[in-house]
């Protein structure tokens, strides 16, 4: 009982649930949205005290000798995180929910049980162990100390300092598509200033240009100073023009942006030509399973930080087909592992 309420609920909204348990067990009016909301809750708050305590910063077991004694490990891991907005309860506007995958290229024993991908969430600003959460999740997929993890997020400050010092060897880069995102809207800004000025307009849309090209093959520092020479050209104009400023004020938030991540800045089209992840486009659809169809999606509910929290606990769990062997090892009684087909033939 316990399990379908965690398990539905983590899924669609608490009515639904008490509707559907009163249709299929005889529990009456015993079950509402209520108290299906607070045996999920109870569920969560167990897993989170078997997570234990925050990771720290640099604490990673062993040394560098212990790790190259390691088995040779699987594919690299690559781990996209990017960010979603959750209404808050009592019309206290929206807060921002973190949600990501980590995806493992490869498995060396194609034969493994352990999933290649999974999800994770957690409420920003509020959860109190992200980093814990996120290693926690690598490690439940083989993660070993000599094997290669890639981090890619839209350089926000708050998501790199979740990813920082999780692994002694990881690499850490920016994504492509935040970066197009926003010289596409730079560019829809000069538009205005084409219309009013089409010399000037012309020049800058040319030079913006560049500067994509300059960072698509990793070159930061150029795409910076050709950005500060830029603005200083449009400083002349914006006093009188409208549309240059506005292009201006666009310009010097995007520098801000680049000069905050430039070391995070990779050579795009060698990464792109080696086969390797330069976007986390494959993190859109985990937002959207994780945050938006349960939290925000044709649901009107308003949600509080410890409830986001818990449900984002129970219902990565679920979509990471984890849940069964949570309930498995709370209670041995609990419903037998199904057999697989693989098991069964080397049983016949």
């Amino acid at each position: 009982m316990l399990y379908l309420e965690t398990r539905w609920g983590s899924l669609i909204p608490f009515a639904r649930v008490a509707d559907m348990l009163k249709e299929v067990l005889p529990v009456a009016d015993s079950v509402n949205p209520e108290t299906v909301r607070t045996h999920l809750y109870a569920t969560a708050e167990r897993i989170e005290q078997e997570l234990g305590d925050e990771r720290q910063l640099n604490l990673f077991e062993g040394s560098e000798e212990d790790w190259e004694q390691q088995p040779l490990p699987d594919g690299p891991i690559t781990v996209g995180l990017d960010g979603g907005y959750v209404r808050a309860a009592h019309k206290q506007g929206w807060f921002e929910v973190i949600a990501g995958k980590s995806v493992v290229a490869f498995r060396r024993d194609d034969e493994g049980e352990v999933p290649s991908a999974k999800c994770f969430g957690f409420v920003q600003t509020y959860d109190e162990k992200p980093r814990r959460r996120l290693w926690e999740l690598m490690k439940s997929q083989g993660m070993q100390e000599n094997q290669q993890v890639v981090f890619m997020s839209d350089g926000g400050e708050s998501v790199r300092r979740v990813q920082e010092y999780l692994h002694p060897f990881s690499e850490h880069l920016i994504d492509w598509f935040h970066i197009t995102m926003r010289l596409t809207v730079l560019q829809q800004q000069t538009k205005a200033l084409q219309e009013e000025r089409p010399e000037t307009g012309a020049d800058v849309s040319k030079r913006l240009v560049s500067v994509k090209h300059l960072l698509w093959h990793g070159n930061a520092a150029e795409a910076l100073a050709r950005i500060g020479h830029l603005l200083m050209e449009l400083s002349l104009v914006q006093a009188r023009s409208a549309a240059a400023k506005k292009v201006a004020d666009g310009l010097r938030d995007f520098e801000t942006y680049i000069g905050n991540n430039r070391e995070f800045v990779p050579n795009f089209g060698e990464r792109r030509r080696q086969g390797e992840t330069i976007s986390t486009a494959f993190v859109e659809s985990t937002i959207n399973q994780v945050v938006s169809r349960r939290f925000v999606k044709k649901q009107q509910m308003q949600w509080t930080l410890r409830g986001t929290r818990l449900l984002l606990q129970t219902r990565t769990k679920v979509l990471n087909e984890e849940l069964d062997g949570v309930f498995r090892r709370w209670y041995p009684k609990f419903r037998p592992q199904p057999k697989t087909w693989e098991a069964e033939r080397k049983v016949a």
